[in-house]
């Protein structure tokens, strides 16, 4: 008897995770400072029609380009974001931009700082997804000090990491 309904509450949890991880329809992440830097922000990732639109407004940057991508851990608890991994590249690329045809599934591009250290990005991503094996949920999403040129192996050379936020569902 107390198989069979661990059985039927497993059976019961897995269908209600399924359920959920099919419904997510926004994710958000929280961009914090790493050591000694002063970058904070906000990312968000909707499911639409045709991807999924990434919204981040920053502050607190040097002006000009910086790396922005997604990391491979959701861990942010080092002081320099090292905790995060590499890139999110569970398809095994290269390295590219976010209109590369070969690119790693964390390749974002970079964020344009304007003077006053803040900046706006938007695009549609076709290659994330909020499920399935390119979901970014639970990833973290780095903000880096220099600009990726979106062709160095395996991160594009854009040095040190000044934000980390992890990537979690957010209500939609």
């Amino acid at each position: 008897m107390k198989a069979g309904i661990l059985v039927a509450v497993s059976v019961v949890s897995m269908a209600v995770a399924g359920a959920r991880a099919d419904s997510v329809t926004k994710a958000v992440a929280t961009l914090s400072p790493t050591q000694g830097n002063n970058v904070s922000g906000v990312v968000t990732f909707t499911k639409v029609d045709g991807g999924v639109k990434i919204v981040a407004d920053v502050s607190g940057l040097t002006p000009g380009q910086h790396g922005f991508h997604i990391h491979e851990f959701g861990d942010c608890s080092a002081p320099d974001a090292a905790s995060a991994g590499g890139h999110f590249n569970p398809m095994h690329r290269q390295h590219g931009g976010p209109d590369s045809e070969m690119r790693h599934a964390g390749d974002f591009g970079n964020l344009d700082a304007d003077a006053s250290g803040k900046t706006h990005y938007e695009r549609l991503d076709k290659v994330i997804s909020l499920d399935g094996p390119e979901s970014i949920i639970g990833h973290a999403v780095i903000v880096h000090a220099k600009a990726d040129d979106l062709k160095s192996q395996p991160s594009g050379n854009a040095g040190a990491r000044v934000a980390c936020g992890v990537i979690g569902v957010a209500k939609p």
